[in-house]
């Protein structure tokens, strides 16, 4: 409405709001960036881990009797030991989950993103790479960046071409940084092995979704920050960033526009 003073949002995205119409109209904008990191980090490593090796697909196989005698190459998929790791968005998320990632024996870490950060970087010796060679190179790719006009539709047709038919693709950040039609072809056809998904456009995902037809695609709610502490922290934090917007005082966490 036209008294509206004050926005706090419980996310670190902030694509949901309309920026340019906010700015106009001198809106200030609370966010909760940091306090979700962790949470964020976690989720994206065990995503990451249960579509590598395959673990709704097993527990399924229990269920279902399909667990019968031993055999040499039934439900097996690929380790993070001696591979190379590709991070869309190497921020704050970026950063935690290629520290998490690090202790498993990741050989290379590559990046990309608007541009390099070598600080950030320095840590895990990540190297700076176009898009296109992130997606040559990797083993397992994560999507951690912003969703902006820049990013929207990146991971497309053309991007999943490129991938090894070996890779494992998961995205924690946006649905709309991937061209859905563009991955379940790639998932379907064995272009790529695996996919990830903590984000989908729309969001519920349609129960009849194509993409939930494939054995080798495992979607979750988008519960990235989904502890009870983490929760807990952010809520505190998005009523604190109101109430001093609404007092006119600088805000715990405020997006600058």
């Amino acid at each position: 409405g036209p008294g509206l003073k004050v926005i706090s949002t419980l996310s670190v995205g902030f694509d949901h709001l309309a920026l340019d119409e906010i700015k106009k109209r001198g809106i200030r904008v609370g966010y909760t960036p940091d306090v979700l990191t962790d949470a964020t980090a976690e989720l994206s490593v065990a995503l990451l881990l249960s579509v590598c090796r395959r673990l709704p697909e097993a527990a399924e196989q229990v269920k279902s009797g399909g667990w019968t005698t031993w055999k040499p190459l039934w439900m097996c998929g690929y380790g993070l030991s001696d591979s190379t790791v590709g991070i869309i968005g190497l921020g704050r998320i970026g950063q935690a989950v290629a520290r998490r990632l690090k202790p498993f024996g990741v050989r290379k870490f590559l990046y990309t993103g608007s541009g390099p950060k070598p600080e950030s970087a320095a840590e895990f010796g990540a190297e700076f790479v176009p898009l296109t060679r992130l997606a040559e190179e990797s083993d397992f790719v994560v999507v951690t960046c912003a969703l902006t006009p820049a990013t929207q539709g990146m991971c497309n047709k053309d991007f999943f071409s490129r991938m090894k038919k070996t890779s494992v693709f998961v995205n924690t950040s946006r649905g709309a940084v991937v061209n859905q039609e563009d991955l379940y072809d790639a998932l379907a056809s064995g272009q790529i092995a695996a996919a990830g998904l903590d984000v989908t456009t729309p969001e519920p995902l349609p129960t009849d979704h194509p993409l939930l037809s494939l054995k080798n695609c495992v979607i979750l709610p988008h519960i990235g920050s989904a502890t009870y502490a983490t929760r807990s922290t952010m809520a505190v934090l998005a009523a604190n960033n109101l109430l001093a917007g609404l007092r006119g005082e600088p805000m715990p966490h405020e997006l600058k526009l």
